[in-house]
């Protein structure tokens, strides 16, 4: 099995574990170990899951201000669990290929392993929200349709990100490429570098 297959594999089941809950508000137990890929994985689909359910409800257009005033502070703080993660996981593969020597001519790819997974976590949800959609009993012939053809292409997506994800790790592995480890430094969550935050002090 492919590092992609195994990805795939983990975020379609844990997309399918959050649905037996459908609560934003549901704690998984994690069954993989503690440390590993596996791990890692099944808190990232999860925290997407969630995630994508309350980007949803924040657009209610009936919700109350207040609360969804709380719910883009927990979106907010939901974006920073996620790219914390993302690093973390970019940091096991910097830890995995750190006695490979790159080749001379080795080059950097326009993303890292890590960023590459998070889209493919993210295609889990909507393949599922998608599929969902092609077989709902209240919606026209033509959704149905057209939700159809959307989901056609999402899985040939899915496909295509799957093969880029495994050539770069192989190139990674064979010194073809190397990857760097960058901070993403989100600046509106970080009471230091919003002005809106420290002016008030």
């Amino acid at each position: 099995m492919s590092f992609s297959e195994r990805c795939n594999q983990i975020f379609d089941a844990t997309t399918e574990h959050y649905h037996t809950f459908d609560d934003v508000d549901a704690k998984p137990v994690n069954p993989y170990e503690e440390g590993s890929i596996e791990f890692l994985l099944f808190s990232k689909n999860w925290i997407d899951a969630v995630q994508w359910h309350l980007e949803d409800i924040i657009r209610n257009p009936e919700i109350d201000p207040v609360e969804a005033l709380k719910i883009k502070r927990r979106i907010d703080a939901s974006n920073q669990d996620r790219t914390d993660l993302v690093e973390f996981i970019d940091g096991y593969f910097m830890n995995k290929y750190q006695d490979i020597k790159a080749q001379d001519k080795a080059g950097l790819n326009t993303e890292t392993p890590a960023w590459a997974i998070d889209r493919l976590s993210i295609l889990a949800l909507k393949i599922y929200h998608m599929k969902q959609e092609t077989l709902r009993s209240d919606a026209s012939a033509e959704h149905l349709a057209a939700c159809g053809q959307k989901l056609d292409v999402l899985m040939t997506q899915r496909t295509d990100l799957s093969g880029a994800i495994d050539e770069l790790l192989g190139d990674i592995e064979a010194g073809r490429k190397y990857m760097k480890l960058y901070k993403q430094m989100k600046m509106y969550n970080d009471p230091a570098l919003n002005p809106v935050l420290y002016q008030k002090k």
